[in-house]
């Protein structure tokens, strides 16, 4: 009877082992992203920023009208900021 539970926990033990060594080799899934303009903090937007600025983390104000951050697709004009909704353009 021990010998049994054995083989059970030792095969047990082997298939998450290597359910998990499998799981990690997996790419992870990507969610579709979309440039929003203008919901980004200063210093936090994700790549260039207009004139004056190079890429990612250069804004100079938050909210900045032409700097933009990736958020997911389709809820950038649901962003609601003090200074209005995200845009898909430049402002």
């Amino acid at each position: 009877m021990n010998t049994v539970k054995f083989a059970t926990a030792a095969f047990t033990l082997a298939a998450l082992t290597s359910g998990i060594a499998m799981a990690q080799n997996m790419p992870a899934a990507k969610t579709a992203v979309e440039k929003c303009y203008g919901v980004s903090m200063a210093g936090q937007n994700d790549c260039k920023a207009g004139e004056g600025t190079t890429c990612a983390g250069t804004s100079k104000m938050d909210y900045q009208a032409n700097s933009w951050k990736n958020v997911p697709a389709g809820t950038c004009t649901s962003i609601k900021t003090p200074k209005g909704h995200g845009t898909l353009a430049p402002m």
